[in-house]
C-alpha cells in the first residue's frame, strides 16, 4: 500500500463489540451501532488532517486535532500539537464498510 485507501477518508466511529485480538474495529459514523454509553472515533482527511475522538466528559466525544501521514506500507504515523504523544497504526483492512487498525503504539 503505498497510497492510503481512499475509503479511509472518512468519520469512524470504534466498534469494540467486533474486535478481535490486538486489531480494532471502525465503522462509517452512519453504521446502526448497538447502545452504548459512548464510543471513541477519528476521522482522516486526504490532505494530512486527522482528529481523534476520545470519551470525554460524561462519555461524550471529544476533540483533538492533529496530523497523519503513511510512513510505510500500511502504517500510518499520528502526531499531535502539544504533549500527547504520537501513535502508529497499522492498517489491517480498510474499504466502505470496515477499517480495522492495529496499534503499534501508544
Amino acid at each position: 500500500m503505498r497510497e492510503p485507501p481512499a475509503d479511509l477518508f472518512r468519520s469512524w466511529i470504534h466498534s469494540y463489540e467486533e474486535d478481535h485480538g490486538d486489531v480494532r474495529v471502525y465503522r462509517p459514523d452512519d453504521y446502526p451501532f448497538p447502545p452504548a454509553r459512548g464510543r471513541r472515533g477519528m476521522e482522516f482527511a486526504p490532505d494530512g488532517a486527522f482528529v481523534d475522538h476520545p470519551l470525554g466528559r460524561g462519555d461524550a466525544p471529544a476533540a483533538v486535532p492533529g496530523h497523519w501521514r503513511l510512513v510505510t506500507d500500511g502504517h500510518v504515523l499520528l502526531t499531535f500539537e502539544g504533549v500527547r504523544p504520537e501513535r502508529e497504526l497499522e492498517i489491517v483492512r480498510c474499504d466502505e464498510a470496515v477499517l480495522e487498525v492495529r496499534r503499534l503504539t501508544d
